[in-house]
């Protein structure tokens, strides 16, 4: 089977939210419809992870969930784990970052996302902060990206 692995990130805090849901939902219902499986990685650290990973739930509630999965990739241990086991499909922590000190994690965190992933669906207007680095990395591998913060500017030219 052929899994289509797409990321998330974005600002930690957000000032559009009700827009942004409004173009996620049907991007990440087409994503999920039009490919065999779709695992997404979502990292929980802002308010856009919350958002996406609400979005990818409302969609699989709405179309089913047999074709994809939303998996919360952490970057160290956290405390009650077993009520983010709940809500995900699973909960990983990269073997390769998990004996990373935690002030480095997250960035290897994203950095392992980034290339684990054939998509990196993010929104990014600032030009700084570690969704902006994200960014730059994803570039810097060719990785396919959809910037939402790009869709919604083209949306508002109209």
């Amino acid at each position: 089977m052929n899994v289509c692995k797409i990321a998330f990130f974005g600002h930690r805090t957000l000032t559009s939210h009700r827009i942004i849901e409004e173009r996620l939902y049907p991007l990440l219902k087409e994503l999920i419809v039009n490919n065999s499986f779709v695992e997404f990685y979502v990292g929980r650290d802002g308010e856009f992870d919350i958002l996406c990973a609400s979005a990818v739930k409302q969609v699989q509630k709405s179309i089913g969930s047999e074709n994809s999965a939303l998996t919360l990739v952490l970057a160290y241990a956290k405390k009650d784990i077993e009520d983010y086991e709940r809500y995900y499909s699973s909960v990983i922590i990269p073997e390769c970052i998990a004996k990373i000190h935690p002030k480095r994690a997250i960035t290897a965190r994203n950095k392992w996302m980034i290339e684990e992933s054939d998509i990196v669906l993010c929104y990014v207007e600032k030009d700084s902060g570690g969704a902006f680095t994200a960014l730059k990395y994803a570039q810097k591998l060719d990785k396919k990206i959809i910037n939402l913060a790009d869709m919604i500017k083209e949306g508002n030219a109209d």
